[in-house]
């Protein structure tokens, strides 16, 4: 693969390299420091005697990928609240008993059957200063109001760890609000809070003020409230208020990922804006201020939708694609993609394990490398079947990337997803593009009638089609066992066959067929160690009586 060759790839995967140990084996910070300040002292002399004599340039490499390795160690480490001393989990003894926190409210999450909830930062605990996220839970009451972001609280409560998974295989969230760099809870009723009168005006304070007098707006003007919820996940990147109803359907339609703001909804941004600034002069000073219109475009749809890792990533990416566009250069793609990674993990590197920030990395990845390839399959004169088998092509490199990833971590398969993008991708751009125009004007407190009433309706076709896919239920594959030596194996497999597929040799076809021996190799072996395992399971169920059956054989396949 021709970007391997690339030397911002190895030191992208050097500096990856670096975040997954400091992730997973807790380097000594110290000692992190150093082996930094001795990498950028071996890179400064290997520069400078390679540039004496050519024969040490392997020397200024090895150094190049040794730092890129240093800084993205230190560099988690950094970003990681744990490693903070003022973070409240160094501190043990705040766990044994009720405290006086003092938080302030930095984000609304979905609300549970009891509780609402949200992500609160902790200023204070007693009379200490303490840091970190957590998570609020309050009880639920009809009289009381969602809590503005930045508003300011005082809890008198018990901090709580996260729980671990009950029973096997089953969705860890304590590991996943760890991965959020949240590692405790906090419980309480709203006769216990006491409301500071100061809140924090931040981006994060004005971005939801913002959301939410959109969302009144049309409110006001009756839009239909399941509509409407759909709308502001599209759009403004909120799921809180959909259903779990709506959200299977989606699920199973293959069509989950249109929810979550991407790089597809980014994609349609950039060229609604590049659109709408058409008259303006192709001249150096007119680019340049459209790229200035388009960049703040961007940004500003990422801060409004929450600045998620998808988001984020997106924007940075087609940012960069602007600013490539208007330097009139022919920019190659995956520099792009690995300059946007590289940007992103240097202020966030939690982000890399982030499910759906490796969702979308891989996907892009292989529509980049691989839609090419299955579009020289046929090339249809027709314009509008050629439209069509683009977009298919693109929904199936990016499935056929995505597939191990999703199985991995989801255990199931839509197996229609193929006629929902053909489906609702055209249809898709309309409702983004009537969108966006009904979300800025109701941002100035005015919703023309049709225009939001046309969003109501196509949302509402939209959903309704979903649903139509979702209900062939014998389509939806699920409960597959699938565990990381099946990922790494699997992922080795396609990328062999494919690199065979554009470029047929001796030396290709036998590294794929060592890839499909070592597929079959994991399988088997796994088999095996399932078959010879003996191990006694208790179910935890809480007022619920579980089928052990049912749950014996689901716990066995996921084991695999």
């Amino acid at each position: 693969m021709k970007v391997l060759q690339f030397p911002l790839t190895r030191i992208t995967i050097g500096f990856l390299a670096g975040i997954l140990v400091a992730r997973y084996f807790s380097p000594n910070y110290n000692l992190v420091f150093t082996f930094l300040f001795l990498s950028i002292c071996a890179f400064v002399i290997a520069y400078f005697l390679s540039k004496k004599d050519f024969a040490n340039s392997v020397y200024f490499g090895l150094t190049t990928y040794f730092l890129a390795f240093n800084i993205g160690t230190t560099t988690h480490i950094i970003h990681t609240d744990s490693f903070q001393k003022t973070n409240y989990t160094h501190h043990k003894t705040l766990f044994d008993k009720p405290h006086s926190i003092a938080i302030t409210i930095r984000e609304k999450l979905k609300n549970s059957d009891y509780n609402d909830r949200y992500i609160a930062l902790v200023n204070k605990i007693d009379d200490a200063v303490f840091t970190g996220k957590i998570l609020l839970n309050i009880r639920k009451d009809s009289l009381n109001l969602p809590f503005e972001v930045g508003t300011h609280l005082l809890i008198t409560t018990s901090l709580y760890k996260n729980i671990p998974a009950k029973n096997p295989n089953q969705f860890d969230y304590g590991k996943y609000l760890e991965g959020k760099q949240i590692y405790a809870q906090i419980y309480s009723t709203i006769a216990n809070v006491k409301i500071g009168s100061i809140i924090d005006k931040d981006a994060w304070y004005y971005a939801s003020k913002l959301r939410t007098k959109i969302i009144r707006n049309l409110e006001q003007n009756n839009f239909s409230k399941a509509e409407l919820s759909v709308a502001a996940a599209l759009i403004l990147g909120q799921q809180q208020d959909i259903s779990p109803d709506v959200i299977r359907d989606y699920q199973y339609a293959g069509a989950v990922h249109i929810l979550s703001v991407s790089g597809l909804h980014i994609g349609f941004i950039l060229l609604f804006v590049s659109f709408l600034l058409k008259p303006f002069p192709n001249s150096r000073r007119g680019a340049f201020i459209k790229l200035i219109f388009i960049l703040i475009s961007l940004s500003s749809f990422g801060l409004i939708a929450g600045l998620a890792p998808s988001v984020v990533r997106s924007v940075v990416m087609f940012s960069f694609v602007a600013i490539g566009i208007y330097l009139r250069r022919s920019t190659y793609i995956f520099h792009t993609v690995l300059v946007s990674a590289l940007l992103i993990l240097l202020f966030n590197p939690s982000f890399l394990f982030d499910v759906g920030f490796q969702l979308s990395y891989v996907a892009l990845f292989f529509i980049l490398w691989l839609q090419p390839l299955l579009a020289q399959l046929w090339l249809p004169k027709n314009k509008i079947l050629n439209y069509f088998w683009e977009i298919l092509t693109v929904s199936f490199a990016a499935q056929i990337g995505a597939f191990p990833l999703s199985i991995y971590y989801f255990h199931q398969f839509p197996g229609l997803f193929f006629v929902t993008n053909l489906v609702i991708i055209p249809f898709l751009s309309l409702i983004m593009a009537l969108g966006v125009v009904v979300m800025v004007l109701a941002a100035f407190d005015y919703v023309p009638f049709y225009l939001a009433k046309a969003l109501e309706c196509s949302i509402y076709i939209l959903n309704k089609t979903i649903n139509s896919i979702a209900s062939f239920e014998q389509f939806i594959i699920q409960d597959i066992p699938f565990n990381w030596y099946f990922l790494a194996s699997l992922y080795l497999l396609i990328i062999a066959l494919f690199t065979w597929f554009q470029k047929p040799s001796f030396n290709r076809l036998a590294l794929t067929l060592v890839s499909i021996i070592m597929f079959q190799m994991t399988y088997f072996g796994t088999y095996e160690s399932i078959q010879n395992q003996r191990e006694l399971v208790i179910f935890n169920s809480k007022k619920k009586q579980l089928n052990y059956r049912t749950q014996w054989r689901k716990y066995c396949s996921l084991c695999q």
